[in-house]
C-alpha cells in the first residue's frame, strides 16, 4: 500500500507541474477539487474511503492554493449534496451561503472530512461557481463550474488509480453573426 501513496504523490506532482506551466493556477481563481479517495487506491467509488489518500491530496492542493493565491473548495459526495468545504475567509470573500453539515467519510467522503478537520476555521457551502476544477475519480464537479467548462489535457490520465478530469472555463459567447469576441 505504501507504493500506492508514492504513486499518488508522484501523479499529483506531475499533474500540477504541467498545469502550472499552462498558467492554469492564476491568482484569485476559484478552484474546486472533487475526489474519490476509494478510486485513488483502486477501489469502487464510495466503498473504501481512504484517510491516508485524503491527507496526501489535501496537503498537496492546499499548498498549491496557498502558493498560487487561489480560493480552494473541496467537494463532498452526493450524501451531502456535493456541498463544499472551504475556509470561512473564502466563503465570505465569494459571498457564499453556509450550510449546516459536518462532512465525514460516510457522508461527504474522506477528503471533505479531512479538509474540515484541517482548515482552522472551516465552512461548508452548498455551491460555488468556480473558474477551474480537478475531478479525481469521476465525482462530478461540473455543477460547481462556470457554465462554459473547457477540458484541459495533460499527460496525467490517472491520479493513483482514479481517472482525472480537469477543466477551466471561459465566459459565454453571446450575440449573433455581427458579434465580435476577444
Amino acid at each position: 500500500m505504501k507504493d500506492a501513496f508514492v504513486k499518488l504523490k508522484n501523479d499529483l506532482e506531475t499533474l500540477t507541474k504541467e498545469l502550472s506551466e499552462t498558467e492554469f493556477f492564476t491568482s484569485g481563481k476559484v478552484l474546486v477539487i472533487g475526489c474519490s479517495t476509494s478510486e485513488t487506491i483502486g477501489e469502487r467509488i464510495g466503498k473504501n474511503s481512504s484517510a491516508e489518500a485524503a491527507a496526501v491530496i489535501y496537503s498537496h492542493f492546499s499548498k498549491i492554493a496557498e502558493d498560487e493565491d487561489l480560493h480552494i473548495l473541496f467537494q463532498g459526495c452526493e450524501h451531502i449534496n456535493r456541498s463544499l468545504t472551504t475556509t470561512r475567509q473564502t466563503m465570505e470573500a465569494l459571498d457564499l451561503e453556509e450550510v449546516s453539515v459536518v462532512p465525514h467519510k460516510n457522508a461527504g467522503g474522506s477528503l471533505s472530512e479531512h479538509a474540515y478537520k484541517e482548515i482552522p476555521d472551516p465552512a461548508v457551502v452548498e455551491s460555488v461557481t468556480a473558474d477551474i476544477g480537478i475531478d479525481i475519480g469521476q465525482t462530478l464537479i461540473g455543477m460547481h463550474l462556470k457554465h462554459v467548462a473547457i477540458p484541459v489535457r495533460t499527460s496525467v490520465k490517472t491520479v493513483g488509480e482514479a481517472v482525472v478530469t480537469i477543466a477551466s472555463s471561459r465566459p459565454k459567447l453571446v450575440g449573433g453573426p455581427r458579434a465580435h469576441y476577444k
